[in-house]
């Protein structure tokens, strides 16, 4: 009888950490900034201090010029999934998109959207949200 109440508790006290963790407020969210190539374009994602609410997201493309830029940000694990938000020309080869909502903690994937002379072309960034 011990031991199933005792694996109980293991349990339930490595869900109390995780969800902490995950949901722990303050100072520890970071910048984070990827590259990755995809097609004709390499593309920069970067966001400073992602976090619950509107985030910022700035994208830096080299190669051809896009027409068009948008992130779309995406939990796959909760099945949330929200509408894409246009990037705006900021300087040559940059594009922002502010006010992308991030509802929750945990991660999430934001998925980069390019339309241009060198044909369309996504690329995914894993962003972990605290």
């Amino acid at each position: 009888m011990k031991r199933p109440t005792l694996l109980i508790v293991v349990v339930a006290l490595v869900v109390a950490a995780v969800a902490t963790w995950l949901l722990w407020p303050g100072g520890s969210a970071k910048p984070t900034a990827q590259q990755a190539v995809s097609g004709p374009y390499t593309v920069q994602f970067s966001a400073d201090q992602p976090r619950i609410g509107a985030n910022t997201f700035t994208v830096a493309v080299t190669g051809p010029a896009p027409d068009a830029v948008t992130v779309a940000p995406v939990m796959a694990q909760m099945g949330h999934a929200f509408p894409a938000v246009p990037a705006g020309p900021d300087g040559p080869g940059r594009f922002r998109a502010a006010d992308v909502g991030l509802p929750m903690a945990g991660q999430w994937e934001i998925t980069v959207s390019l339309r241009g002379p060198g044909g369309p072309a996504q690329v995914v960034f894993p962003v972990l949200v605290k």
